[in-house]
């Protein structure tokens, strides 16, 4: 059976690293049906808040259908919408095997990992938080078992020094654009299925905010990769002075300081680590704004001050 070029799809993704498929997607392609996870209490206003899917679904005119269950009532509707494929970013929730053989296409994948490294809720902070210098996506097919299917395109950037929120969007635009690759080539049958290594596979856990307290005793390089992977969900947090604050940015730093010491010198903070020191540029202490490490520096008061796990 023919497929036509431009393609009825359902997709189904909820938070910000979905949106730039799903822009792609409806650019491209009739997009029949967007999936997501209902609105949630998010910020300090704590009112509910759209998923970020959602936002842009009802912006380019498109027919929602939020759910926190993919049950068989969402099957049906999926199937009712006759799609040649479902394409999925990031959805949120199990899939049941019935939703696989809906459509002819059958269900894709954009996952953000060089597969079968990172199979899992986090691996973008994972490849981060273990010093990976390489990050990417893989378009693969969705089986029964979590990540594990075939994929048939997969493409990669540097990590370098950049914060996990930018690592994740340049991730969220690489993955839209293979996802159309993807589909043009299962269009046209030129797409090629590599069945993944069982023997390569790690797995990329979330992280627990635990996982994110800075630790004097730890390297300074293991606290800048947690300011590097700090995200809303599990911030980067310490405490100096007994006083909690959120590290937003940091690097290395060659002063030298004795693990749990605070050296404040001409407006820089830099907090000794097990092997050397970590300086300190933008925070959000308890309570205040965002600022500049300089700028909360200045009511930083007293020698021998320590810092340590928040």
């Amino acid at each position: 059976m023919s497929v036509p070029s431009r393609l009825r799809v359902v997709f189904m993704g909820t938070p910000e690293f979905a949106v730039p498929s799903l822009r792609a997607l409806a650019g491209r392609h009739d997009v029949t049906c967007v999936v997501t996870r209902p609105d949630a209490v998010r910020g300090r206003g704590r009112k509910l808040v759209p998923s970020p899917v959602k936002a842009v679904a009802l912006e380019l005119g498109l027919p929602v259908l939020e759910t926190v269950r993919v049950d068989d009532e969402v099957v049906a509707r999926v199937a009712h919408e006759r799609p040649d494929v479902v394409c999925v970013a990031a959805y949120g929730a199990l899939l049941p095997d019935d939703l696989l053989s809906v459509a002819p296409m059958g269900c894709v994948n954009v996952h953000a990992s060089l597969l079968p490294h990172g199979r899992g809720a986090a691996p973008i902070q994972r490849a981060v938080l273990e010093g990976d210098e390489v990050a990417g996506v893989s378009i693969m097919r969705i089986v029964h078992d979590l990540d594990a299917g075939p994929y048939c395109r997969q493409a990669s950037v540097a990590i370098g020094e950049q914060p996990c929120v930018q690592l994740m969007g340049a991730l969220a635009e690489l993955g839209a654009e293979e996802l159309c690759l993807a589909l043009d080539a299962m269009t046209s049958g030129e797409a090629t299925w590599t069945d993944q290594d069982e023997s390569q596979v790690t797995y990329a856990a979330k992280v627990q905010k635990t996982e994110m307290r800075l630790d004097p005793a730890d390297s300074a390089l293991a606290n800048r990769r947690r300011v590097q992977a700090s995200l809303d969900a599990a911030p980067a947090r310490l405490s100096v002075g007994g006083r909690g604050v959120r590290a937003l940015d940091a690097r290395l730093s060659d002063v030298a300081a004795e693990p749990a010491q605070v050296i404040v010198h001409k407006g820089r903070v830099h907090l000794g680590c097990a092997d050397g020191a970590l300086e300190l540029l933008r925070v959000k202490p308890d309570g205040k704004r965002e600022m500049d490490a300089a700028a909360w520096a200045a009511g930083i008061r007293g020698d021998g001050i320590a810092w340590g796990r928040a």
